[in-house]
This record gives C-alpha cells, structure tokens and sequence, in this order.
C-alpha cells in the first residue's frame, strides 16, 4: 500500500523505473527498445496505431505491426 509508506514506496518505484528512464534519454526510443525486450513489450502504440494486439482488441481496434526497424521478441 503505496501510501501507507510514501517514502518507501517512492524509492522503491525510482530504483526499479530509472535505469529504463536513462536508457531511453541516453539511447532514444528505438535503440532503448531494440537493446531491451522489457522495454519493447512496453510498446503499445506508435504514428497513431496501436501496436500490441491485446490493447487493440480490448479497445476493439485493429492492431498495426511494430515500429519499423523495431525487433520485438
């Protein structure tokens, strides 16, 4: 319960989210996602299409291929 313990809970959430934060400001979107498969999964749309088939399906949309260039695995 985040805001049983504020202050743990905050450092707790930085320490985790960070190093994806550095890596995308020091790499950019596409290096940060091409080098880490957790980032890429994250990818749910990109130039105004959903990308990951069960966001689409949930919003009963279609579902557009990844980012060209983009390795998801």
């Amino acid at each position: 319960m985040p805001g049983a313990v504020p202050h743990t809970s905050t450092s707790a959430l930085t320490n985790v989210a960070l190093p994806y934060a550095l890596a995308l400001a020091n790499k950019g979107w596409e290096q940060a996602l091409n080098d880490d498969q957790s980032l890429a999964r994250g990818l749910n749309t990109h130039a105004g299409q959903v990308t990951y088939a069960p966001v689409a399906h949930a919003h009963g949309l279609g579902s557009a291929p990844s980012a060209p260039g983009l390795r998801r695995r």
